[in-house]
């Protein structure tokens, strides 16, 4: 098999400087990508790197956080490569406190980095994309977000917004040839120093990178999933749905005599969009008239 290649195409990296976001700007670049290498003070050294290697990279040191850094990103990339292809949203920071321990600020500035500093960068990355019928978007989400974890309601909630976030970019964007795509890796990192364990010892963010430069690639047709990934697996996270129980006249009493019916996992659909879970309802209706 051929070596997946980049070239010609333009890549954002949020938060490039150091762990996951470094490891993608490398790669992407030595296989051909243009890369504007993003973070508040650490691109210029993995900027250098790629260029002593031959590669194509720009350094940006916008905030994701500032709508105005956003647009400046996408504006540098058509001004220094002529278009945009890709966008890894890759920044983040970690506020972790018992949620009683929580405040506005602690809150609010994990949501203002990883949900509203991936919409701001995605945002006018996105418009181009779509005028140009083709865009791979690639967001970092969590095992914390799609499974919860203690002390981290702030970064849970956001790392979980951001895969409602690309199931709706999937909608819109699927007919324009933009696909949108979210990892949930793990990873040792500068981020997660002292959190893994054991763990730490295997896992490499060049492991992570293998799973976002196959969601990067043109040949790649996923949109809209969620794939998990760490210490060299991948695997699949899905949202599904039970047969449930259903009585066109549900009271309290029959959801507690049912429940162990409804949580059952032995046999389940998985919805594609909103219009899927309508479909199940309707059907429930049909062959259940009231």
């Amino acid at each position: 098999m051929s070596e997946l290649r980049f070239d010609e195409r333009v890549a954002i990296i949020t938060g490039a400087g150091n762990g996951l976001g470094k490891a993608h700007a490398l790669e992407l670049a030595r296989r051909g990508a243009m890369v504007v290498v993003n973070d508040l003070d650490g691109a210029q050294p993995v900027v250098d790197e790629i260029t002593a290697a031959g590669g194509i990279a720009v350094v940006n040191s916008d905030s994701v956080s500032d709508v105005a850094g956003g647009q400046n990103m996408v504006d540098q990339a058509v001004e220094e490569f002529g278009r945009i292809d890709i966008v890894v949203n890759n920044a983040g920071i970690l506020r972790d406190k018992a949620f009683h321990n929580q405040s506005i600020e602690t809150w609010q500035a994990v949501i203002d980095v990883h949900l509203t500093g991936s919409f701001n960068v995605t945002l006018p990355a996105y418009r181009l994309m779509r005028e140009q019928g083709y865009g791979r978007i690639v967001m970092t989400s969590s095992p914390a977000g799609l499974y919860g974890n203690f002390g981290q309601t702030n970064y849970s909630s956001a790392k979980m917004g951001l895969v409602g976030f690309a199931r709706a970019i999937k909608q819109e964007g699927g007919r324009k040839g933009v696909h949108a795509n979210v990892i949930a890796p793990t990873a040792a990192t500068r981020m997660t120093e002292g959190l893994l364990g054991t763990l730490a010892d295997d896992s490499d963010p060049e492991d992570i990178t293998a799973v976002v430069g196959f969601l990067c690639h043109e040949s790649c047709e996923l949109n809209g999933e969620i794939l998990a990934c760490a210490a060299g697996r991948v695997a699949r996270v899905f949202v599904g749905v039970t047969p449930g129980f259903f009585d066109r006249h549900l009271t309290m009493d029959q959801v507690a005599e049912h429940l162990d019916q409804i949580m059952d996992e032995e046999s389940y659909t998985v919805p594609d969009n909103v219009m899927d879970e309508m479909r199940l309802i309707a059907e429930d209706l049909k062959n259940n008239p009231a």
